[in-house]
């Protein structure tokens, strides 16, 4: 057989429904494996995977992900990752570890971006400066700096998952995949335990690189429009210096459990009696993940059961009101062996045995009596047109192929045979064809009759977090009290080492080894979208002329400004009663399915911005819905029947959606913490971003708890306000239609969409009188976690900055320097950051995971006096202006080109505007730097401070340093 730069083809194959040649090929010296996708993407995206099961719970993977990242034999600087988001166009950029495997992804539209990008990386994972300061640095280590200080631990990975650990809804997945693997890697947290990462030894980090870091255990993924021969020979560049060796990273099959098994665990909350609520999984191991039709068909099995809400089981256990949101993490293809996971939050203790058996008897009443046909076909239709579609969002599709390859490639399995889903899809069509009863079946034997079921109980316990912490506490100074003068002064001289290295800069010499783009590889005009701006039916139609691939993307917008100040939060809620309530005519059961059968699906969503002339709110409420041309005017006729005969008096239904809409946004509290904080404090000083948060942020938490108590104690008052609601904004001279598709399309559905609109009401509408409540104290929202988030910021337009680009550049250079360095590096957050509107000028800097409260307030303040004395070098000026470009270049696919394109509209960003602001990027200048720490300074006095945290972080900084916050509890 050939040989091609090393490489021996394996398999060729060309899949039509990822219009790509696909080619599997094999390292002849190392046996490393890769998978080439070839096909007209110019989104690139390039991959290397290890199959790395850990073996404890110290989260070595996570840490070595973080390290080799951290300085390699090429690229000798501290954070090379860092570098690259400065510099690069980027779509995608990051490093990922799952629980048997660490992925290293990059995506560029940019040819020779991708090829730097791919240098990089490959030279990090096989030739990583793995040190003990970087596993210290990354991972854990002693903080100390005199005798008579307090002995702590820090570290960017022990406080990321002091985070992780704060929060019940990531504890409860854990615990559940952990309980189905009592005897394999899986029953150990690739994350990493806090209590147990203290237990990591430098030994053990290099002895893991060693053992798993090495070619013949590694998965190479290509995809894309780049050259095919290319994608070998630069691979092979690498890989020659190695000889192959036997990875010994199996993970092993679990053994079938003979019993179900029920575990309990506590977890941290407030004192709040209502915060008192229980969680409860039951979750079951299913076959090995290795037959693609099998997986696909319990796929839609699990779509069936709980992703809608006219999915049966997740329909039982909501109307049984035992507790408040369904945990519908369904189907986990991510592994070796399938897993399927179900459950319930917001449970009273007296409640928690009821669900167990809820869910069986539902499960087996389903294959007693059958699935409505209905249900099986919205869940074949959606699940199909998600797999055509390939839409992804913002994550580049080749990015999710490889995931998807992996699912089977991992484990030695075809990854062609993983991606390649149009005979899976067949094979399922002829097994309904044969057996009217085949989803059932797969019921019947996966979940019904089998064994290996666990059910996780997760309890509430107002005092966990506090005990933890004094046992910690104790610990350490029991820790540092065994400590000889001397084994002390030998800590105390590793923190302080380690610190001059986090504070000493890289050799321009080193900085110049990183491969960058010039100024001369940015297109210096923006990206246009086709846009045409019409009125049909009285309504404001946008339409955007662009390939889709024969699918209609159909944005239909109702402007919030036509409410009244008290009526907006509803706002947040009225769209999914919209979805969820059901019609007159329909039970929101018939609705939902009919949703899926005839559609790609429709889903509610708010835009919120600032109107770049007058500065005051643009604010609309948005159905989002997709359909084949073909089934677009089923679409439509769908979005007529809830726009005119919702049903908002269903009291019963009305209820449960509060509870599960509250649950799901506690649920965000501390994975979302940085959004939590940013929402609350722009909208501070900002009628747009207030807007914002009454529809989506801590307020509308609030609020959410508000009407369900008002609910109770005042129906008629909440259905007139909800009719009120649906009055002022179902009102076609109010409302915007945005059409993406090509000609062809639009001239099929137009008369479709004449029909739909001429049915709603049409009237006269004005503009309601807002007075945001503005103000800016400093405010602590409380939660029970063990790390804080950190906000403080204004709007610098109100300061008398004038709008310029240089911002988008500036901004870009904070968060990869001074902010990484000072809150990330030195303070061992998991991030720190800033960001700017430029549409409204509002300015923030946050922190996200963070250990500290007032240290990181510090290093804001004194940001601007970092870039008044910023000697800043053409090189870094040029990498800050490529980066700031990558991210106005973000990569969109047709329905993110339209929608985008729309918001533009709707703010007056004109294409005009946009090109000045680009030009003004491209002409940043280093006096721009040291302009707008003027800017900063006048903020810093005038700035709104929030933080997300813990009760006893805040009272402390309110005891310590008088910073005045206003207490409000989330949770």
């Amino acid at each position: 057989m050939a040989i091609t730069h090393g490489f021996e083809l394996v398999e060729a194959e060309s899949v039509p429904e990822l219009n790509a040649d696909v080619r599997l090929y094999r390292h002849v010296k190392t046996g490393a494996e890769l998978l080439s996708v070839e096909n007209t993407d110019e989104n690139k995206v390039f991959g290397i995977t290890f199959r790395t099961p850990p073996g404890d719970s110290t989260g070595v993977p996570h840490i070595m992900e973080h390290a080799v990242l951290s300085g390699s034999r090429k690229y000798p600087v501290k954070e090379p990752f860092v570098e690259l988001m400065k510099g690069s166009l980027n779509t995608f950029l990051n490093a990922m570890t799952f629980s048997d495997k660490t992925s290293y992804p990059v995506a560029s539209q940019n040819l020779q971006d991708f090829y730097n990008l791919i240098d990089v990386y490959l030279d990090a994972v096989f030739y990583p400066r793995i040190t003990e300061e970087t596993m210290r640095q990354e991972g854990w280590h002693y903080e100390i700096f005199e005798p008579e200080s307090p002995l702590t631990r820090k570290g960017v990975v022990f406080n990321e998952m002091k985070g992780a650990y704060s929060s019940p809804d990531s504890l409860i997945s854990r615990y559940s995949e952990q309980s189905l693997f009592p005897d394999n890697a899986y029953r150990f947290d690739s994350g990493g335990d806090p209590a147990e990462i203290p237990d990591l030894t430098y030994k053990q980090f290099k002895a893991f690189h060693e053992r798993y870091y090495h070619p013949s255990n590694a998965r190479i993924f290509f995809y894309g429009d780049d050259d095919p021969e290319a994608r070998l020979r630069l691979v092979d560049a690498y890989l020659q210096d190695f000889d192959a060796q036997l990875p010994d990273s199996e993970i092993g099959l679990q053994p079938k459990l003979d019993r179900p098994r029920t575990l309990r665990y506590p977890y941290p909350t407030g004192d709040d009696a209502e915060a008192q609520k229980a969680m409860i999984t039951v979750n079951w191991l299913l076959p090995e993940n290795k037959d693609p039709a099998q997986t696909l068909a319990l796929l839609m099995l699990s779509h069936m059961l709980v992703d809608t809400p006219a999915s049966p089981l997740r329909k039982a256990l909501i109307d049984s009101g035992i507790g408040e949101e369904v945990i519908d993490k369904g189907l986990d293809d991510s592994l070796r062996q399938l897993v399927f996971t179900t459950g319930l939050k917001g449970i009273k203790a007296d409640n928690v045995e009821r669900v167990e058996p809820l869910i069986l008897e539902t499960l087996n009443t389903l294959v007693e009596e059958g699935f409505d046909r209905n249900t099986i076909d919205a869940a074949v239709n959606t699940v199909e047109f998600k797999l055509r579609e390939q839409n992804y969002g913002r994550y580049p599709r080749g990015l999710v192929v490889m995931i998807q390859a992996l699912s089977q490639w991992l484990h030695d399995g075809d990854p062609i045979e993983a991606i390649a889903f149009e005979d899976a899809l067949e094979a399922i069509k002829a097994h309904r064809a044969e057996d009217d009863r085949f989803f059932e079946g797969l019921l019947e034997t996966h979940l019904v009759a089998n064994t290996h079921r666990t059910v996780v109980i997760l309890e509430p316990d107002p005092e966990l977090r506090q005990r933890r912490e004094a046992e910690v506490r104790e610990h350490m100074e029991a820790l540092k009290d065994s400590m000889e003068p001397e084994i002390l002064q030998e800590v105390i001289a590793d923190a302080r080492r380690l610190q001059r290295l986090q504070e000493t800069p890289d050799s321009p010499e080193a900085l110049a080894t990183i491969p960058t783009l010039h100024l001369d590889d940015l297109d210096p005009h923006p990206k246009m979208t086709p846009t045409e701006d019409e009125t049909l039916a009285d309504t404001r139609l946008l339409v955007h002329d662009l390939f889709t691939n024969g699918i209609t993307y159909l944005d239909v917008g109702f402007d919030l400004r036509t409410l009244p100040q008290d009526l907006l939060p509803y706002a947040g809620l009225f769209g999914d009663l919209l979805l969820e309530m059901g019609t007159t005519k329909e039970d929101f059961v018939a609705l939902t399915q009919r949703i899926g059968r005839s559609t790609g699906g429709i889903k509610a969503a708010h835009f919120t911005s600032t109107d770049r002339a007058s500065g005051r709110a643009s604010a609309w409420l948005f159905l989002r819905g997709k359909a084949t041309v073909a089934k677009t005017p089923a679409l439509l006729d769908i979005l007529r029947d809830m726009l005119l005969d919702v049903r908002l008096d269903d009291r019963r239904r009305l209820m449960q959606i509060l509870l599960e809409k509250k649950a799901g946004e506690e649920a965000q509290l501390v994975p979302m913490g940085h959004r939590v904080v940013a929402s609350r404090l722009r909208s501070k000083f900002s009628e747009g971003h207030w807007v914002s948060e009454q529809v989506s942020g801590a307020s509308y938490l609030l609020f959410l708890r508000r009407l369900i108590k008002r609910a109770e104690e005042d129906w008629e008052g909440v259905v007139d306000a909800l009719e009120t609601v649906r009055e002022i904004l179902i009102n076609r001279q109010a409302m915007l239609c945005n059409l993406t598709v090509d000609a062809e399309g639009r001239s099929q559905i137009k008369p479709h969409l004449r029909s739909f609109l001429s049915a709603l009401p049409s009237g006269p509408a004005s503009d309601a009188d807002w007075n945001p409540p503005f103000s800016m104290e400093p405010e602590g929202l409380v939660i029970p976690a063990d790390v804080n988030y950190v906000g403080k910021g204004g709007n610098l337009l109100d300061l008398g900055y004038e709008r310029n680009g240089s911002t988008e550049v500036i901004a870009h250079y904070l968060r990869s320097t001074w902010l990484w360095e000072k809150v990330r590096v030195q303070g061992g957050a998991y991030g720190g950051f800033c960001v700017f509107d430029q549409h409204s000028g509002a300015f923030g800097y946050l922190s996200y995971r963070d250990p500290n409260l007032v240290q990181t307030l510090e290093t804001y303040d004194q940001t601007a006096a970092f870039l008044r004395r910023l000697d800043l070098s053409d090189e870094e000026r040029v990498k800050g202006i490529i980066g700031a470009i990558g991210t106005l270049d973000a990569y969109q696919l047709p329905d993110a080109k339209g929608y985008s394109a729309m918001a533009r509209t709707l703010i007056g960003y004109t294409d005009e505007a946009r090109q000045q602001y680009r030009t003004e990027v491209l002409e940043t200048r280093e006096e721009d730097f040291h302009a707008f720490a003027d800017v900063l300074t006048e903020l810093q006095d005038e700035a709104a401070v929030v933080v997300l945290g813990s009760q006893e972080a805040i009272e402390a900084a309110n005891a310590d340093h008088e910073l005045g916050f206003a207490v409000t509890p989330l949770m």
